[in-house]
């Protein structure tokens, strides 16, 4: 079985004033290449952070992961980001679109960053997640689902290997929800990616293939 994401023993806490508050503790997990994997849990159980800390964007006090055979954090930060670009596409429960771009121009950021030129793939990317007529379009003028799709499709523009998703649905009602995590098991099962979300619906988090449940900063038994 080939492991494409890898996590041994990862440890994070936060402080308030003089109190330390533990939200990892110890989590070991591995994820194969095509795993549709929902990390399930509780409000303040540590399931974002651990999403972070698998996805190179919040650096654990003690433990590694390791992407692709490659450590996340023993690479330096510009690697890293670079890595994150071009290997990683990231989907946020508040869609993080800028509001003075179209959806296409959204959806080009992540290549414009990487420095290519991808217009036929985003305006294929934006068909592909329903918003074809949509691409002139400012957030402002679409739905929160239009919206999350637009982020879906930002996603995926420079191809990914693993795409994680923190609380994708969050903003949504269940059925707009139902319809965002169709898409995104839709397109990690048609091109073969991994998946990694987060969200507190167990209902949806059963459509995967793995549900990894965290209590307290630790997994589950």
């Amino acid at each position: 079985m080939s492991f494409q994401l890898r996590a041994a023993g990862l440890v994070r806490s936060f402080r308030i004033g003089r109190t330390v508050i533990p939200v990892l503790r110890g989590i070991s997990l591995e994820i194969s290449v095509g795993d549709a994997v929902f990390l399930c849990g509780a409000s303040g159980a540590g399931k974002t952070t651990l999403l972070y800390t698998l996805a190179g964007l919040e650096t654990p006090e003690a433990g590694t992961v390791a992407f692709e055979g490659q450590s996340l954090y023993g690479i330096g930060s510009d690697r890293l980001a670079r890595l994150r670009n071009a290997r990683m596409g990231f989907v946020f429960q508040s869609y993080f679109l800028l509001p003075e771009l179209t959806a296409l121009e959204n959806v080009l950021i992540p290549a414009m960053i990487g420095g290519r030129s991808a217009r036929p793939r985003a305006i294929e990317l934006l068909a592909r997640v329903g918003l074809a007529e949509r691409a002139d379009h400012l957030p402002a003028e679409m739905s929160g689902g239009e919206q999350q799709r637009v982020a879906i499709a930002r996603a995926l523009i420079n191809d990914p290997a693993i795409v994680f998703a923190d609380e994708p649905t969050g903003n949504l009602d269940s059925h707009t929800g139902e319809a965002i995590i169709e898409i995104l098991l839709g397109v990690a099962k048609t091109d073969g990616r991994t998946l990694v979300v987060v969200t507190h619906d167990e209902h949806l988090a059963r459509r995967g293939d793995r549900l990894l449940r965290i209590e307290d900063g630790q997994l589950a038994a």
